[in-house]
């Protein structure tokens, strides 16, 4: 199978992209190179520098594909406000070049990396696919509207968005600041020894380990029943920032935390009910916070 990767230089994309090739798939991968880094692309990856944006990428792109997964993008809520324009054209403009590239290519399947954004606000109860999406960031409504066009080209392309919850793990940028709430957090508690939490501590997410992620990727692509769908991909498990805060302090006691600022567009809280994933994967194999937080602590303190 040929599958075209975008985001290939990307924590997530280059991960997935591992995976793929592991099992004995020919991936492309594209990557402007704006966030990610070549050191992360696999040496096995038919490499493709561009940007996605440009209407013109398609020439540069493969004659057959079969499956793309797009996870290239901006991917911080934060950075969506001071250029909501480019967030628009990293991630809406881009997905609707790989929409008219995938419906002239013939491509059997299209799975987007959306993310937990599009919901807004929401009650302190597990978060249903099915909820009316109100996105409280540019970044969120880029997202949205990304879904919305693959939708409506469902009839010519199957789609997957695949609504992604706070993923994190070995592979992530400990100096970006900006994005990746668990990797800002142990960053900084290696380096200064004190975290800086933005808002309260009594905030809540779902954590998935990036082991977790590129499996679920991997299993939904190839599954023929899984189409035209929103999918949430997280752990189902709501943590707090402060039980987060405490688990970080287990694995380097020393360390301080304290709250200061806000994140523009930041959501109160949110974690997801994966009973629609669980109909196409075996959730009762992911990894538990504690254990994948370790295992990315102790990647991390190599790193620094």
């Amino acid at each position: 199978m040929k599958i075209l990767i975008t985001g290939v230089a990307g924590f997530i994309g280059s991960n997935v992209a591992k995976y793929f090739i592991l099992n004995g798939h020919n991936v492309f991968g594209i990557d402007d190179l704006s966030n990610g880094h070549t050191k992360n692309i696999p040496e096995d990856v038919e490499f493709i520098k561009g940007d996605l944006s440009n209407q013109d990428i398609k020439n540069k792109l493969p004659l057959k594909c079969d499956y793309i997964l797009h996870l290239a993008g901006q991917s911080s809520g934060e950075i969506s406000f001071d250029n909501p324009i480019e967030d628009l054209n990293k991630n809406t403009v881009s997905t609707l070049n790989l929409i008219e590239y995938g419906i002239e290519k013939k491509v059997k399947k299209f799975l987007y990396a959306s993310s937990m954004s599009v919901y807004g606000n929401v009650n302190d109860s597990p978060t249903f696919e099915s909820i009316t999406a109100k996105p409280l960031s540019c970044y969120g409504i880029g997202k949205l509207a990304s879904e919305r066009y693959l939708e409506i080209f469902s009839k010519d392309l199957p789609f997957l968005n695949l609504r992604m919850f706070n993923v994190y793990g070995p592979g992530q940028d400990l100096n970006n600041m900006k994005q990746g709430m668990v990797s800002i957090f142990v960053s900084q508690a290696l380096k200064y020894n004190s975290i800086q939490v933005k808002g309260s501590l009594d905030r809540f997410r779902d954590f998935i380990f990036i082991d977790d992620v590129v499996k679920i990727w991997h299993d939904l692509t190839f599954n023929e029943e899984c189409i035209n769908l929103n999918i949430n991909i997280g752990s189902g498990i709501r943590t707090s920032i402060s039980q987060l805060m405490q688990m970080i302090q287990e694995l380097k006691p020393e360390i301080k935390f304290y709250t200061k600022g806000i994140t523009p567009g930041d959501q109160k809280g949110i974690f997801c009910s994966n009973n629609l994933l669980a109909k196409y994967y075996d959730i009762s194999t992911m990894f538990s916070l504690k254990k994948g937080l370790k295992i990315f602590y102790q990647w991390a303190a190599r790193e620094i």
